[in-house]
């Protein structure tokens, strides 16, 4: 089951080659289209990290030339991210079969794609309690200059998080994505203008016009609130341009249609407004997006006491993959 950590015994021929700068692989967390990650250890610090080993991409060439001097660049950048909601990268490098990994903390949570696939949706009032701390990380990264462009529930993590519960953490900001064309994971063009996953993507995005900015974030998790509270994703098709080209002609149904759980007039009109076609009509930073989630009326807002309640309750113990592959 897709939460079970499943451990690969390494011959010693496979050891020597699991070894990345100062740290060594202990045992793979998960895969997807990007890559892998493992569960590693650094041999002189005790602290665990996890690695995000990327897709293997052309050893030679310009464009394997310019993917590295990208992927060191966005690094350092993601590197200089400060918020608490934002996984912190420790270190990142390119192993000796050419690949890119990063370093980063290793969590214990789940995704919000899990989260929400073990335990089903989620009530509006920890909706919001979880939406406003992926605000606070996209918040900086919009002071950056940094717009995320690959916002979906597997790049978010809900934890335990030094001694809180229901912490979140953001992934995968500026990660190069290096997947083969036609893939239907994450989808990028030579020059990286298109980047993101069919079902959370904006729609500026699918149709490549003018510069995408952190608006195209805000569109992105105007998705992932609907996920959160629905189950469902905004639009479905056979296949993933079907499913973009519903992002930039079809208006979304309000997520109170798709479900029977609870969501107030002005919450389903708040992820609307997220879920616009024009980036101006949507809220313009994830610092008004958080206020405006913070002014919709809660009978009994979540809090950091129901959420250890909910996770003692729901997810005892153990450690979850950090980061998903995807």
């Amino acid at each position: 089951h897709a939460g079970q950590l499943v451990v690969y015994a390494l011959g010693k021929e496979a050891t020597r080659a699991q070894e990345l700068g100062s740290y060594q692989l202990i045992e793979r967390l998960g895969a997807g289209g990007m890559g892998e990650v493992w569960r590693a250890k650094h041999r002189l610090l005790a602290r665990p990290a996890a690695i995000k080993l990327l897709r293997q991409t052309s050893d030679e060439g310009p464009d394997h030339e310019m993917a590295m001097r990208r992927f060191e660049r966005e690094a350092q950048v993601t590197s200089q991210l400060r918020s608490p909601n934002t996984v912190e990268l420790w270190d990142f490098g390119v192993s000796a079969d050419g690949r890119f990994y990063y370093v980063m903390e290793l969590l214990d949570g789940l995704t919000l794609d899990l989260l929400v696939k073990r335990h089903g949706p989620i009530s509006a009032a920890r909706a919001i309690y979880l939406l406003r701390q992926v605000c606070r990380s996209l918040a900086e990264a919009e002071q950056h200059g940094l717009v995320h462009r690959d916002i979906k529930p597997a790049n978010i993590l809900v934890c335990r998080y030094a001694g809180e519960y229901d912490f979140v953490k953001v992934l995968d900001f500026g990660i190069v994505k290096v997947t083969q064309s036609g893939s239907q994971e994450p989808i990028v063009t030579q020059e990286n203008v298109l980047r993101g996953t069919p079902a959370f993507i904006a729609p500026e995005q699918v149709l490549s016009v003018g510069e995408v900015d952190s608006r195209a974030d805000i569109y992105s998790v105007g998705c992932v609130a609907y996920w959160l509270l629905t189950g469902e994703f905004v639009f479905r098709a056979d296949t993933p341009i079907g499913v973009m080209m519903h992002h930039t002609h079809t208006p979304p149904l309000p997520p109170s249609q798709r479900t029977e759980l609870p969501i107030s007039p002005p919450l389903d009109q708040l992820i609307l407004a997220c879920l616009e076609k024009d980036p101006a009509r949507r809220p313009q930073s994830a610092r008004e997006l958080s206020r405006r989630l913070n002014d919709i009326p809660i009978a009994k807002p979540w809090t950091e006491e129901q959420a250890y309640l909910w996770w003692s309750r729901h997810e005892p113990a153990g450690v979850e993959p950090a980061a998903d592959a995807g």
